[in-house]
């Protein structure tokens, strides 16, 4: 049985296909997007962590922490792409249901995501998610908790780095925080399209 999002996905595809090319990119300067004032290297993950946490977020070094947090909200049965598992599985124990391929028609089942992250600003504590390195676009944005990995290498001073390195990927995600939104009467409320708590580990992938 088609679904109407493959529905709604062939329509764009038909209609793009007569298109002899897609359009090229517009032309940029790279020389326009140098860092103003790149923090030390040893000093980023510091000065990320601070930004973070001014957003809600929480980072952290080790997946230790991550396990107390999860355990110590009940946080027991969740996601993780099968890539990053077998470096982490070992600090989780029985009391925690994993799993490795997410199952959207169990949406709900899911109270932490873990995947990939292709990079973070320094600057502001965002972190960068993509399409090729997160296994399940799903897996990062559904569950109410979303931990994000991200190696030292992938720490970019500020906003004009991060583009001058972004990949080429056809999707790219900011996030900064948890999700927020102050529609309704200027009263601020997280995870409402989004994770209600987002963490950063840093590890080395």
């Amino acid at each position: 049985m088609t679904s109407p999002r493959d529905i709604i996905l062939q329509r764009v595809r038909d209609a793009l296909a007569p298109l002899p090319e897609r359009a090229s990119l517009p032309d940029w300067d790279e020389n326009l997007l140098a860092p103003r004032v790149p923090p030390e290297t040893n000093d980023r993950w510091t000065r990320f962590s601070s930004q973070l946490r001014s957003a809600n977020g929480d980072p952290c070094t080790k997946i230790s922490e991550v396990v107390t947090l999860l355990r110590d909200n009940q946080w027991l049965h969740g996601y993780c792409d099968p890539t990053l598992w077998p470096k982490i599985a070992a600090g989780f124990d029985d009391s925690f249901t994993v799993e490795t391929t997410f199952d959207r028609s169990r949406l709900d089942d899911y109270a932490f995501g873990i995947t990939a992250a292709c990079g973070a600003i320094v600057e502001t504590g965002t972190l960068i998610l993509g399409d090729h390195t997160t296994s399940s676009r799903l897996g990062a944005l559904a569950p109410w908790v979303h931990i994000a990995v991200v190696s030292p290498a992938q720490l970019h001073a500020d906003l004009s780095a991060a583009l001058v390195a972004a990949p080429d990927d056809p999707n790219l995600i900011w996030v900064t925080g948890p999700s927020k939104t102050a529609d309704v009467e200027g009263i601020l409320i997280e995870g409402v399209h989004g994770p209600g708590r987002q963490i950063a580990l840093l590890h080395e992938s």
